[in-house]
């Protein structure tokens, strides 16, 4: 079982169903089970266990609004995992630029170039 925060929002993110959950969330700011399932061929149960394990992840939180329970995105995991992906990133970035440089290079030397 996962335990470090990285890993949870991993495992979180890994289901389409959640990361539709957590889109919906980003644009309406917050959303009910019932607002959040109304979409899926789901039921509202099935949509608040997925729920259930966004909040486990930090991803999201749930307020209380009289009987209303309304979800909200999260986005500290989220800046978590670009913090983690940030050296692969720099990693890419780096090789993409060298071998860019090298391509030009090629083709400022390539005598086909020149006709």
């Amino acid at each position: 079982m996962a335990t470090d925060q990285l890993s949870r929002t991993f495992a979180a993110l890994a289901d389409p169903t959640r990361r539709a959950i957590l889109l919906s969330l980003r644009e309406r700011g917050e959303a009910s089970v019932a607002e959040l399932a109304a979409p899926f061929e789901m039921t509202p149960r099935a949509i608040s266990k997925h729920i259930g394990v966004l909040e486990s992840a930090g991803l999201v939180s749930r307020g209380r609004d009289a009987q209303r329970r309304p979800s909200q995105l999260r986005v500290d995991p989220l800046i978590e995992i670009d913090a983690w992906l940030a050296d692969y990133r720099a990693t890419w970035e780096h090789r993409f630029t060298a071998l860019d440089a090298d391509l030009r290079s090629e083709d400022a030397h390539d005598p086909q170039e020149m006709t």
